[in-house]
């Protein structure tokens, strides 16, 4: 393994050796770690990112500084029968025991691949796992991010049971679908709220009672589940991720909570203003045909040349 000596740059083209792959590794600012990025077409012939090879390609980054990496982003040009979109991506997610889950998406590792490819200009990804178009733009000062998941929050399955409120193990909650499926609670109805210890138990176990609900195995990382207050100052949100607390708020759970909150009857009011967090305030935009999430920043830290050992399955 060894990082490319021009560091950050335009994304790399298929130079790498046999058996090889030329990978980025890329850091959205508020998500929990970085993402390794690999373009698809510039795998190895024969390959199919399955989770044998990408166990392989995590073992690999052992005593690296991305030994912890728990995100894989797997990308390339949109295909052709789908005009006027740029890139197509498949988020996997690292789960313990070198499993993975190929269901969810990840709002901060679909930027990533936007910014590890460079392209100019406005970008429309579709994700592949989760069925949602993001158009990805830059804002006018700066390096930062508008992302526009373009799909009317009213749109059916928004609500995947079916109604704005369900009842888990007596507390009520919303079951959102967008972008991600989540749960969101308020969390003033959780006793003992204060204690972080107690409270994620809780959110645990409401969140493998919606698992069960929406038909997910336990051990997935679907759905998400975040707790809200509102006050005087608007919402806060603090949110569950894989191991633990998000240090902010997941992309997608920004984009799900607006569009929870611009639905009649569900528990999460609409937000005004900035949603707080732990680490900080993540901004949200409602229109009839979509939801923005504004002001998202990622950077390359680096690119590796990794080998690829292709799983075989005859």
């Amino acid at each position: 393994m060894r990082p490319d000596p021009e560091g950050p740059g335009p994304a790399p083209g298929p130079s790498a050796g046999p058996g090889r792959v030329l990978v980025t590794v890329v850091r959205a600012e508020d998500a929990p770690g970085p993402t390794l990025v690999v373009r698809l077409d510039h795998l190895p012939v024969g390959a199919l990112a399955l989770g044998a090879e990408l166990a392989r390609l995590r073992q690999t980054l052992a005593g690296t500084a991305y030994t912890d990496l728990h995100k894989i982003a797997l990308y390339g040009p949109g295909t052709a029968s789908r005009p006027g979109r740029d890139l197509d991506y498949r988020f996997v997610q690292a789960l313990p025991g070198d499993a993975f889950d190929f269901r969810a998406g990840c709002g901060h590792s679909l930027l990533a691949c936007v910014v590890a490819d460079a392209r100019p200009g406005p970008v429309t990804v579709r994700a592949v796992t989760t069925g949602d178009t993001v158009l990805c733009e830059r804002e006018p000062y700066g390096d930062a991010y508008t992302l526009s998941f373009l799909k009317a929050p009213t749109a059916p399955g928004t609500l995947p049971t079916g109604r704005p409120v369900d009842v888990l193990l007596g507390v009520p909650v919303s079951l959102v679908r967008y972008g991600n499926p989540y749960v969101f609670v308020d969390a003033r109805r959780l006793p003992g709220s204060e204690d972080e210890a107690a409270l994620q138990r809780r959110l645990l176990a409401l969140r493998a009672e919606a698992a069960r609900i929406l038909g997910h195995p336990p051990h997935s990382a679907l759905p998400k589940i975040a707790a809200f207050t509102a006050g005087p100052e608007g919402l806060s949100v603090r949110a569950l991720t894989v191991g633990g607390w998000h240090p902010r708020l997941a992309l997608t759970g920004a984009a799900a909570l607006a569009a929870a909150g611009a639905l009649d009857g569900t528990v999460v009011p609409a937000p005004a203003g900035p949603v707080r967090t732990p680490g900080g305030t993540v901004t949200v935009s409602i229109a009839p045909d979509r939801v923005r999430v504004h002001h998202k920043r990622a950077t390359v830290l680096g690119r590796l040349e990794l080998p690829w050992r292709i799983h075989a399955t005859a």
